[in-house]
């Protein structure tokens, strides 16, 4: 009598579909919080994989099935990195522009680079170029904590510690989020964000320079951004003559062995298409067609397919291989491209807001299927893995939907009390300096030391691109609880503070954004 074939749990079944839109809800609330402030996003699978960890040793017993907790985690990860990656990033680069009136333009256009992202994402993975058994990392990392959450709940525990933690600390005006990242983040990168937080908040007192009045942060972190992209096309190339042998090696045995040769070049060229259908949608529902001629609207449109496409493989790839990618330094060449063929500033912001809004996505969607592919069984059950594969594409466009409602509810809350990423403003920056030779003169007296110390620091570290990124931020408590949380890390090690600072990471960003909604209605 032949063996019954598994059914995976469906995204659809009330409890599940519930449960995961208000996770992703609340995590995009908290990303959007931490990406205004300081400028990064953290690592949400693991926070909603514990929280669906919580949920199922106190609420609902069908949510101790792992399978059912990745659907929950997917769902948070991809609101969160939606909300805050492509929603609320994309919309105040018009927003630093002082173009209120593009803002919802912006923001339909970043929903349609997300959907194609997450379809690219979904159709690539476990090809002969993105195998499943390749590192994402973070995927892995999800996957242990929860086949570690289903054998005892003290993990689960940890993360409630840190929340609590985390929103009292943040009560009193200390930086949570930042002490919780600082033991997650490569200690190079965190060091290098602190040393330029405090930099950018005693400048006044130390060179008698306001740098808040200056471009040079932003010029500090093009020149970084530039020298970031050449080392993930360096990283790149040198692993390229062996990912045909990975790719072959790596997917034995799994779903998608078939996909290879001409068949992936196909396929391809047909997301390739489909990033360019998209750019003509995003022209259509902006009216950018308008400023342009007909040359110009066409050429426009080539690029900015050409860029979001190429954007989401070059991000991917370097997700795949190191948990880390170049995302602003991927978007910021494709932009200074733009501006090379001549495309005025309007049209230039939606080139920019579309291109960003791919790749972080794709990342975050490849992570998620790691860690379900590991939890599966890494392939074992091709049917079975197909249709969990299947089930994780749907509650990344939940997670999407839902983060762009978020953003879409919220936006005005935090532009009001200034909470705009430091890459939209530099993004904006970078668009202005084409028609003003005094930004223009200020962004390449700062390029050249950002360059350099992204060289010396080498593509993992982005330590160019984090000092940069603190320069621009006027937060000196910020780098004073980085670097003090660094220097505990030095002392002590991280394994007593493992999960506790993913909770000091949601504690804050909590507390931030109830705090924010009374400021907003009560005050």
């Amino acid at each position: 009598m032949s063996k019954e074939p598994r059914q995976h749990p469906r995204l659809l079944e009330p409890a599940t579909l519930v449960t995961s839109a208000l996770m992703a809800a609340l995590s995009a609330v908290i990303c959007m919080q931490i990406i205004g402030r300081i400028g990064v996003t953290p690592n949400t699978s693991i926070i909603g994989a514990l929280m669906a960890l919580i949920i199922g040793k106190l609420l609902f017993k069908s949510f101790r099935n792992l399978d059912r907790q990745n659907l929950v985690q997917t769902a948070a990860s991809g609101g969160g990195f939606t909300a805050a990656n492509a929603g609320l990033l994309s919309v105040a680069i018009v927003f630093a522009m002082g173009r209120t009136d593009l803002v919802i333009p912006m923001l339909a256009g970043a929903a349609i680079a997300v959907i194609l992202d997450v379809w690219l994402g979904y159709k690539m993975f476990d090809t002969a170029l993105f195998p499943a058994a390749n590192p994402w990392p973070p995927g892995i990392a999800t996957a242990r904590v929860l086949e570690a959450g289903d054998e005892g709940g003290r993990k689960a525990w940890r993360l409630v510690q840190g929340i609590a933690v985390g929103a009292v600390g943040t009560h009193f005006k200390l930086p949570m989020a930042g002490i919780g990242i600082a033991f997650i983040a490569n200690i190079f990168a965190i060091t290098a964000l602190g040393v330029g937080l405090l930099i950018r908040g005693y400048a006044p007192q130390w060179f008698g320079l306001d740098l808040g009045k200056t471009y040079y942060p932003q010029g500090f972190m093009i020149g970084a951004g530039i020298v970031q992209l050449v080392q993930a096309i360096l990283m790149l190339l040198n692993r390229g003559r062996k990912v045909a042998e990975e790719g072959e090696a790596a997917t034995g045995g799994t779903v998608r062995m078939e996909l290879g040769g001409t068949e992936q070049r196909k396929q391809y060229a047909k997301h390739w298409l489909y990033f360019t259908l998209g750019a003509v949608a995003v022209a259509a529902i902006t009216g950018i067609w308008a400023q342009l001629g007909v040359g110009q609207l066409v050429m426009w449109i080539i690029w900015a397919g050409f860029s979001a496409f190429i954007s989401s493989i070059i991000v991917g790839m370097c997700a795949m291989h190191s948990g880390w990618f170049p995302a602003f330094a991927v978007t910021v060449i494709f932009l200074l491209g733009g501006m090379a063929l001549g495309f005025p500033a309007v049209p230039l912001a939606f080139l920019t807001g579309y291109t960003a809004s791919t790749g972080p996505i794709f990342a975050d969607l490849g992570y998620d299927l790691k860690t379900g592919w590991l939890i599966r069984g890494s392939g074992a059950d091709s049917q079975y893995e197909l249709q969990g594969r299947k089930q994780q594409f749907y509650a990344e466009i939940l997670g999407a939907a839902v983060g762009i409602l978020v953003v879409l509810a919220f936006f005005q809350m935090h532009f009001d009390q200034n909470i705009i990423p430091p890459i939209s403003k530099v993004f904006a920056t970078t668009i202005k300096a084409g028609a003003n030779p005094d930004v223009v003169r200020h962004v390449m007296y700062a390029f050249l030391p950002g360059a350099i110390l992204q060289f010396i620091g080498g593509p993992s570290r982005a330590m160019g691109v984090l000092f940069a990124t603190g320069l621009l931020i006027n937060s000196p408590i910020y780098g004073i609880g980085l670097l003090g949380a660094v220097a505990v890390r030095l002392a002590t090690g991280t394994k007593w503070m493992e999960i506790r600072e993913a909770g000091l990471i949601a504690g804050d960003g909590l507390y931030g954004f109830v705090n924010s909604v009374i400021r907003a209605f009560f005050s």
